[in-house]
């Protein structure tokens, strides 16, 4: 069974910054497309970035130019790294393998 449990997340005025992290178990990490997803208040779930097995990535629009995401293998683990962070930038971030699990997410919340 697949666990993933993020961290990181934080209240942070903004223009600040914040590295989240995801840590992959069940799983053989090598071989996975790790996303990021987050979730506003009140709004659907939403994409954020990727990382294939490659290290190539892709961002939604608004996380392009502010957000990293990258992976170590040796330690099963995707990060998100977030500068320039806006108060819209608020929500609780959630990492996924592309399979049914998912972790209790980490809250993220920009101050004006």
């Amino acid at each position: 069974q697949v666990q993933l449990v993020e961290s990181g997340g934080g209240l942070v005025q903004a223009g600040g910054s914040l590295t989240l992290s995801c840590v992959v178990s069940g799983t053989d990490f090598r071989y996975v497309v790790m996303r990021w997803y987050r979730q506003a208040p009140g709004k659907q779930r939403e994409w954020v970035a990727l990382i294939t097995v490659g290290g190539h990535t892709n961002y939604a629009d608004f996380a392009k130019g502010r957000f990293t995401i990258s992976r170590d293998t040796a330690k099963n683990t995707a990060y998100l790294q977030m500068s320039s962070l806006k108060p819209e930038d608020t929500a609780t971030y959630y990492c996924n393998d592309e399979g049914p699990s998912w972790g209790q997410g980490t809250q993220v919340t920009v101050s004006s």
